[in-house]
């Protein structure tokens, strides 16, 4: 195994975009590569990709993907300057869990994501 890049099965694409874009990905790439339309977009910061597909462009193609926001997952995302990033979004995204520190030492704090994904960010202080 080389990588991993989930890809997150949304309602609104665009609208993803900008709630990712807000935490400060980048897109790398999309389908279509232009216009309004789109129906997948990898998104990028740092060494993390993510990759975001609507449940239409699915069509009967995958029918064992569940069609409702959110999943039984949480995205565990390291990254350095924690305090800063959560001063800075705070006030922007749903926080679930403030700044923290664990028992095993990492201070981290969780949001939920337009979709209802639930992303947690930690770094080892």
């Amino acid at each position: 195994m080389e990588s991993l890049s989930p890809n997150f099965f949304v309602k609104d694409i665009n609208a993803t975009i900008s709630f990712y874009q807000l935490l400060g990905f980048t897109t790398i790439a999309t389908v279509p590569e232009t216009g309004d339309n789109l129906v997948w977009a990898m998104m990028m910061k740092g060494n993390v990709t993510v990759m975001f597909q609507t449940f239409e462009s699915l069509a009967d193609e995958l029918p064992n993907i569940s069609r409702t926001d959110g999943g039984s997952l949480l995205l565990y995302i390291k990254l350095t300057g924690i305090r800063a990033f959560f001063e800075e979004l705070k006030d922007k995204v749903t926080v679930l869990k403030g700044l923290e520190k664990t028992f095993y030492g990492a201070t981290e704090f969780s949001i939920l994501d337009n979709n209802n994904y639930v992303l947690t960010f930690a770094e080892d202080e």
